[in-house]
């Protein structure tokens, strides 16, 4: 069995990493082709550069040679653009499963009610609006083809050299204060799970919320970090005041509080990290070995 993944993004390739054992071979893109000799040899996958300037011409063949298929990679400008140059080649492929990394912030905000999978989209930034019709698209040719399509929903996630502690020791973790705003975490070993635990049960048009169960105030997460790593706590500073780049602040304007149902029921899913407090001291653990 053969993975290709478009996107070697934090989360996808920790899944192929993990999961690497499932597959004869691995193969994915990154955009910057400098880099591609660089990961090929760091992680021994075969590495293409997909980007807007640079197509490697392999991907058509490799394509044609992939049995799961992960799509990592983010819209462009004009929608997605591994259907846009591809579609065709899936089509006519042997793929027998589609997995696509998508976001909750499909959801827009949901003034801090529980929500689940069934729980109607309603994107209110751009990119999430883009995102969503991402997957309708995605879900549109699984519909056509007869391939089993799945969307990943993701909280806000975290792992090794991306967590508050990388922050908090740069210098550069604020401790921002929003009233009744809270967000969902996932730990990227727990995307690496369910990811797994899909392509053992495939289902056209699943779509799973891939997220933590406990959504909590963005400043006691880092508060929490810093106690447990004995590092300084940065000052409380007021959302109104906060010097936040337009993308960082656009997350503080959604609120809500995400479920995890079909996660556990459908795909048996058991996160290993189910709150921010497993996740964090498994972390501080690891970089103390």
């Amino acid at each position: 069995m053969n993975l290709f993944v478009f996107g070697l993004g934090f989360s996808a390739r920790h899944f192929a990493q993990r999961e690497r054992a499932r597959f004869a071979a691995i193969r994915a893109t990154v955009t910057d082709p400098d880099k591609a000799h660089a990961i090929e040899a760091e992680t021994g996958f075969s590495v293409r550069a997909f980007g807007p300037d640079a197509d490697d011409p392999r991907i058509a063949g490799d394509l044609a040679d992939t049995d799961v298929l992960l799509i990592s990679a983010p819209p462009g400008p004009g929608g997605d653009t591994v259907l846009a140059r591809y579609a065709g080649a899936i089509r006519a492929s042997r793929i027998g499963w589609i997995g696509y990394l998508s976001t909750i912030g499909v959801y827009g905000d949901q003034a801090g009610a529980w929500i689940d999978e069934s729980t109607q989209a309603d994107p209110r930034s751009a990119r999430s609006k883009e995102r969503l019709a991402v997957e309708r698209a995605w879900l549109a040719l699984g519909a056509e083809t007869g391939k089993p399509v799945q969307v990943f929903r993701l909280s806000g996630i975290y792992g090794p050299g991306r967590n508050p502690f990388v922050k908090l020791r740069e210098g550069k973790a604020q401790r921002i204060i929003k009233a009744g705003q809270v967000f969902n975490r996932i730990h990227v070993d727990d995307i690496a799970s369910a990811l797994a635990a899909s392509l053992d049960r495939p289902r056209h048009g699943a779509i799973y919320n891939v997220t933590d169960d406990e959504p909590a105030p963005p400043q006691v997460v880092t508060e929490h970090a810093a106690e447990l790593a004995g590092l300084p706590l940065p000052p409380a500073i007021d959302f109104e005041t906060a010097d936040l780049s337009p993308m960082a602040r656009s997350f503080y304007g959604e609120n809500k509080r995400v479920r995890n149902r079909l996660l556990r029921d459908e795909l048996g899913v058991a996160l290993r990290y189910p709150t921010y407090r497993e996740g964090l001291a498994a972390l501080r653990d690891d970089a103390a070995a």
